[in-house]
């Protein structure tokens, strides 16, 4: 494992102020003390800690607790009164402050790996897998480790395995995360880029070798997230000017101003299942059992590609990642072998009943326009069945996803379940009754029950001829939360299996 390079308080100091955010020190006779740690989270403090005071829900009493463990400075946007006198760089904005650190602090990793960036509304957590498994198919092949993974559903950075809460980290764990994978002689990495790491500067400071940018539609929208479509859109737009070769989706909405938007990167290819002109064509898609099979077209080649995970609408992904691995030049070889081998855990998870008369669908579609290819792409594929939707909303953030979510859930569904989806501090009786005005109005019947796996057993117990559940939302995530905390529970793909079982002992 390569050697931590540490850095004084010194030159943690000048380094803001070469960026232009430094407002005011208080640092005499301390330059030299060495940093070895460096955090916003008071429980991670102790000797030799640069401690980063941040955030609308921080308290004093945060750095209180890091001083009292060894925090040897802090950096904030204020000064603080302490019992304990230390020095202090304030910054005129903390959030940029903190990409610069966690940069300088982990000392670039970004730059030594070959990195993958995934923007979109819809289909990065699938994409990234996607990307995933065609990269570690040919690392295999050359002997080399698997790599690393920063997404939605799970962290992977060959130090650590862990269930995520945020599609893309703090720029201190993601720095973090990325100088993990260096360390274990990682060489490629794949991750979600959110709209909310782009406004907050999360990834600020670094390079992707590839963006893939696959898709933009209302999302995000509230007090604490994104103020209007406009502040959404342009802060998606920002990775291009961070990006090597945009890899664009030439189906998305907006794609005039996207392809503008893309010039700010070195290189742009693009990719469509509509537009014979794209790079890369994607056509004659078919169903063969449990096989999708589609045609791309290149410059390079025509050829076949087939993927096993299920959903019609998932050949889009699988397009845009055969764009960016070729602009890698990863061998085609491995891109067939990855797309065909390629899963996403708790995406598009299929579990049915002995009789075939009940299917289930766990999958992670949160958004309108995820929504929206899922029902479309199941009522096509299983034209037999009848679907059932059962599905919540995060608390206090994202409300247009109310009226979204309920109007197409009510548009395609015989009957809707409402229950708790990350509720946080907002009561899940008030979030279900916001989305059930809008499945009523599509004449859909609904049934809200707060408690998720009771809502699962319901409808499977409830379940009528053929049906197909879609459950949505969580994946095979095992916590809800609940105000600030992160409750333990069993993920839909648990409660799936168990009331699966107890509907076949009963037949």
């Amino acid at each position: 494992m390569a050697k931590m390079q540490y850095h004084t308080i010194g030159e943690y100091q000048e380094l803001l102020r070469k960026s232009g955010l430094l407002f005011e020190t208080k640092t005499e006779g301390n330059s030299d003390q060495v940093i070895r740690i460096l955090t916003y989270n008071s429980k991670e403090a102790g000797e030799d800690t640069l401690f980063i005071c941040k955030g609308a829900a921080f308290k004093p009493a945060y750095l209180r607790e890091a001083v009292e463990k060894g925090a040897v400075c802090y950096i904030s946007e204020k000064a603080f009164e302490l019992e304990k006198d230390i020095p202090y760089i304030l910054v005129t904005d903390i959030r940029k402050a903190m990409a610069i650190l966690a940069n300088f602090f982990y000392q670039e990793p970004w730059k030594e790996l070959v990195v993958t960036g995934i923007g979109g509304t819809k289909g990065k957590s699938t994409s990234a897998y996607y990307m995933k498994a065609v990269v570690d198919d040919y690392m295999e092949a050359q002997g080399k480790k698997e790599s690393a993974v920063i997404s939605s559903i799970d962290i992977y950075d060959g130090v650590t395995k862990v269930e995520s809460h945020i599609t893309t980290p703090e720029a201190m764990e993601l720095q973090q995360h990325l100088r993990n994978a260096l360390d274990s002689q990682i060489t490629y990495a794949e991750m979600e880029v959110s709209s909310q790491a782009l406004k907050y500067h999360r990834v600020d400071g670094m390079r992707f070798d590839v963006g893939i940018f696959l898709n933009i539609s209302e999302d995000h929208i509230s007090p604490i997230e994104h103020e209007d479509f406009e502040d959404y859109f342009s802060s998606k737009m920002l990775m291009f000017a961070q990006t090597d070769t945009a890899v664009v989706n030439l189906d998305a909405d907006h794609i005039e101003r996207i392809l503008e938007e893309a010039k700010a990167a070195k290189a742009c290819v693009t990719f469509s299942l509509k537009n014979p002109e794209a790079d890369y064509y994607g056509y004659n898609i078919r169903k063969d059992g449990h096989e999708t099979t589609f045609s791309v077209k290149s410059k390079d080649f025509d050829e076949e590609f087939v993927l096993t995970m299920p959903g019609l609408f998932n050949v889009e992904n699988a397009l845009g990642v055969i764009a960016a691995a070729s602009a890698l030049q990863i061998p085609r070889e491995y891109i067939h072998s990855g797309l065909k081998r390629a899963r996403s855990s708790g995406r598009m998870e299929l579990y049915a009943s002995k009789d075939k008369n009940v299917i289930a669908i766990v999958d992670y579609a949160h958004n309108k326009l995820s929504f929206e290819k899922l029902f479309s792409s199941m009522k096509e594929e299983y034209p037999d069945y009848g679907i059932v939707s059962i599905f919540g909303c995060p608390g206090k953030k994202a409300y247009i996803r109310r009226r979204d979510l309920g109007t197409v859930a009510g548009q395609y569904a015989r009957k809707v379940y409402l229950t708790a989806e990350d509720p946080g501090y907002e009561p899940v009786e008030d979030i279900s009754k916001d989305i059930a005005q809008y499945v009523e109005a599509q004449n859909c019947p609904y049934e809200m029950i707060e408690d998720r796996g009771e809502a699962i057993r319901s409808a499977i117990e409830s379940a009528e001829g053929k049906t197909l559940l879609l459950i949505t939302g969580k994946g095979k995530e095992t916590r809800q939360k609940y105000g600030s905390e992160y409750v333990d529970c069993p993920s839909d793909v648990d409660y799936v299996k168990k009331y699966l079982a107890e509907y076949d002992q009963r037949q």
